[in-house]
C-alpha cells in the first residue's frame, strides 16, 4: 500500500464506456480511488452499490468516486447498467495502476496462493496527493467509512 503524504500515481485508463481518464483530469477535487477484485461479485457489488446510494452526497462534497479492477471495458459496461452505477469504473487488464498503487497481492484462497486484488481504497486530495489509505476494506463498509473522510 502506498504512503499517506506521497504523490499519487498518475494513471490513463479507459472507463465502461471506453474513454480515457487520467488522475490529472481530476486536480482540485478529492478523489475516491478504490480497486476491487472483479465485477459482478458479491462483495465487490455490495462495495458498487454502497458507492452508489451515497453517490450524491460524495458530489455535495465536490469529490469523485472511481472504482478499478482487472476487468474488461465490456465486463465493467454490464456491471454498470446491471446496478446502475452513477460513477467511472476503469479498466485496468495491463496492471499498470493496479501495481503502481500497490494492491496486486498474493492471496491465499482456500489454501491455494494466488495473485489478486486487495481491496484497497484511497482518498486522493485536490493537489493529488494521498491524504489517506485503507488496505482489506471490508466492502459493504467501505462507501459510508468513505463519505465519513470527507
Amino acid at each position: 500500500m502506498l504512503e499517506i503524504g506521497t504523490k499519487a500515481p498518475d494513471f490513463l485508463l479507459p472507463d465502461q464506456n471506453g474513454e480515457m481518464h487520467s488522475l490529472e483530469d481530476y486536480k482540485g477535487r478529492k478523489v475516491i480511488l478504490y480497486f476491487y477484485p472483479k465485477d459482478n461479485t458479491a462483495g465487490c457489488t455490495k462495495q458498487a452499490c454502497g458507492f452508489a446510494q451515497l453517490y450524491p452526497q460524495f458530489l455535495e462534497k465536490d469529490a469523485v468516486v472511481l472504482g478499478i479492477s482487472k476487468d474488461s471495458i465490456a465486463s465493467h459496461k454490464k456491471f454498470e447498467e446491471k446496478y446502475q452505477l452513477p460513477f467511472t469504473l476503469l479498466s485496468d487488464t495491463e496492471l499498470s495502476c493496479i501495481q503502481a498503487y500497490d494492491v496486486w497481492k498474493e492471496k491465499n484462497n482456500y489454501g491455494k496462493k494466488t495473485m489478486g486484488v486487495v481491496r484497497t481504497t484511497y482518498l486522493i486530495d485536490e493537489q493529488g496527493m494521498i491524504i489517506k489509505a485503507f488496505g482489506k476494506v471490508k466492502a459493504a463498509e467501505n462507501p459510508t467509512q468513505m463519505l465519513e473522510e470527507l
